[in-house]
């Protein structure tokens, strides 16, 4: 063979065997809510620090998350989960879909916001708000509480990321299911109250990003939300978004991280465990992205003055019970409220 054809062929051997001029790095998987900006942001920073591991994040819904990790439990792809609610959490952990890991700051929270057998941990705490196009809306006009929503002047205005995917959305139903049982004695009432808020639903849509596209571009003007995704969005986008408490309560959500049974880089996800979670980190996301830490040990001068002067109400919430009925409740909404609002007596 002549020098042009051997060189030819090493060529194609290369580039089917993915030849590289540097050294291999570890792959680390990282299922995530986070979104695209804080996600790509931490891998740069990760990745300098650790230059032979390679992050790779996958943005989805912490519902997402959940269903592919147990879809692949036989045959694990992620190392680690950052980020869905406590009882998301709670419910992977049942079905032992997480292993348990004790990170370096444990004694730094309490117990009430992590596992108590340490499979996973919270992270942020997250109100819920109701978000509204300040570019229409004024806020004095806006919905001041979760009965305001079901007024006539809001039909056809509120469009809302689709629950099913969504842990956000499912906590907040789910949540205000409970809430109306304890008003009127029945979770029937609470199926009422999510029907009459269809009636009023102009369309759910199936991400964050169609979401917020369809608010700024006035396609719609209210939906339901959690505060820290709203403020990157005026932040970054600078998208006309206002929010406001709901006056009789807001659920208050623990965010958290996990790291995934069969996780095949194991050492590496612990490093990135600790990485994203640790002091520096926490204190980036708080700034940067609007979050606001478990994390007892974090100095308050070191977050933004916005986190202490919030002053919403925290809607009391059975998180057992909330847990242990959500996905039937979920699949409740879907057959028998999602589409028939209009068909339900005021």
């Amino acid at each position: 063979m002549n020098r042009r054809l051997l060189l030819i062929a090493l060529f194609l051997a290369c580039t089917l065997l993915g030849c590289s001029s540097g050294p291999r790095r570890t792959p680390l998987i990282v299922y995530s809510p986070h979104g695209k900006d804080m996600l790509a942001e931490f891998e740069k920073e990760y990745e300098a620090a650790h230059t032979d591991q390679d992050v790779q994040w996958m943005d989805m819904g912490s519902q997402d998350v959940y269903d592919r990790i147990r879809t692949e439990r036989r045959n694990p792809q992620a190392d680690l989960w950052w980020g869905a609610p406590s009882i998301t959490f709670i419910r992977a952990e049942r079905e032992s879909l997480l292993v348990p890991y004790i990170p370096s700051w444990d004694s730094a929270i309490g117990k009430e916001f992590r596992s108590a057998n340490h499979f996973w941990y919270g992270t942020f705490l997250t109100p819920e708000v109701i978000m509204y196009n300040n570019r229409v809306v004024r806020e004095q006009d806006a919905p001041s509480d979760w009965d305001d929503l079901l007024e006539t002047r809001w039909h056809d205005k509120i469009i809302i990321r689709s629950p099913l995917a969504s842990g956000t959305m499912r906590i907040i139903y789910s949540a205000l299911l409970l809430r109306e049982q304890n008003r009127h004695g029945s979770l029937e009432a609470g199926f009422a109250w999510l029907r009459r808020l269809d009636a009023n639903t102009k369309t759910y849509v199936a991400d964050p990003t169609q979401l917020y596209l369809k608010i700024a571009r006035e396609e719609g003007l209210v939906t339901l939300w959690d505060l820290p995704d709203v403020m990157i969005q005026v932040r970054r986008n600078n998208y006309p978004f206002g929010y406001r408490f709901p006056r009789s309560g807001t659920p208050l959500i623990t965010d958290g991280i996990a790291i995934v049974r069969g996780a095949p880089h194991p050492i590496q996800a612990r490093e990135f465990y600790e990485f994203v979670t640790s002091k520096e980190s926490m204190i980036r996301q708080a700034v940067d992205f609007g979050r606001i830490p478990v994390r007892r040990d974090i100095p308050r001068g070191s977050l933004p003055g916005w986190i202490d002067s919030l002053g919403f109400v925290p809607l009391p919430v059975d998180w057992d019970a909330l847990a242990d009925g959500e996905r039937e409740w979920m699949r409740k909404w879907e057959s028998e409220v999602r589409g028939r609002g209009s068909d339900s007596p005021e």
